[in-house]
């Protein structure tokens, strides 16, 4: 860039860089989603093509940005996380951030019509804001996850059984509200089965669990070897080193679950999820 008496006005801007040596997430959350999904007539508890299309946005930005080795998602949310090791913009927290929220976004009104068929798009444009946070741990990392997930399950049970009170049940909004309030889980459960004959455990498990998106290797080569099975001696990889670790990870296959991350078995069978845990 050609420098002009006018190159001073760079001083003023601040360029925030995440701590190394830990886990990051970038949280991406739907803007104004409640009124975007009446206009377009989302149907109630879940909408499959909202979903639906929600995961395939992701899994785009896993394709577009290979230092992203994780995502999981619920309702107009998802998470991603970039391993410790990440250096990618230098750890600048908004280039990271901005990359991340608009990839997501431009995939999204992208692949709208493959999903609404005969829905198309019109102003205001949806949206998406976001934050990153920063966990030392992969512990922290995973309680992070878990807390995820767990309100996955207590927001779906809760509108599964609303919904189910209005459009089978026969009642107003209102009433099926006051039904609900002061609730447990187990009662929520019982009002759904003994009333209307409803098993929660038959709904689909994407509803229940939420999508979970990762990088699958293939088969043993391509794996990355996990910190217990290295030379102590080992140090920090090099720049040719890293380089062929983003070419892995873009060859490597990217799976969408839905299923249980709260529990051991998940992490234990994907050692070579997050190596350096």
């Amino acid at each position: 860039m050609a420098k002009s008496k006018y190159e001073y006005v760079k001083s003023f801007e601040q360029k925030t860089t995440l701590l190394p040596n830990t886990y990051l997430v970038v949280r991406i959350d739907g803007r104004g989603f409640h009124h975007l999904s009446t206009k377009y007539d989302f149907e109630k508890p879940n909408d499959q093509r909202a979903l639906d299309l929600m995961n395939a946005a992701a899994v785009a930005v896993l394709k577009e940005l290979p230092d992203i080795c994780f995502a999981y998602g619920i309702s107009d949310e998802f998470s991603f996380i970039f391993d410790r090791s990440c250096n990618l913009f230098d750890r600048r927290e908004s280039k990271i951030l901005t990359t991340v929220v608009s990839t997501f976004t431009s995939y999204y009104t992208h692949l709208w019509p493959s999903y609404f068929l005969s829905t198309p798009l019109s102003l205001p444009m949806p949206s998406f804001d976001g934050r990153t946070v920063q966990y030392p741990s992969f512990q922290n990392l995973r309680d992070y996850l878990s807390w995820r997930q767990v309100d996955c399950h207590i927001n779906n049970l809760y509108n599964t059984t609303f919904w189910a009170l209005v459009q089978k049940g026969g009642m107003g909004t209102t009433e099926a509200e006051q039904v609900l309030k002061g609730t447990v889980a187990a009662d929520k459960n019982e009002i759904m089965f003994s009333r209307l004959g409803i098993n929660y455990s038959n709904e689909a498990e994407q509803f229940r669990k939420g999508s979970v998106v990762y990088r699958h290797p293939g088969n043993d080569s391509e794996r990355p070897l996990h910190k217990s099975e290295r030379n102590e001696e080992e140090g920090e990889l090099s720049k040719t080193q890293k380089e062929k670790e983003k070419k892995r990870r873009r060859r490597a296959e990217i799976k969408l679950e839905f299923t249980d991350i709260i529990r051991d078995e998940f992490w234990d069978a994907r050692v070579w999820l997050f190596p350096d845990r």
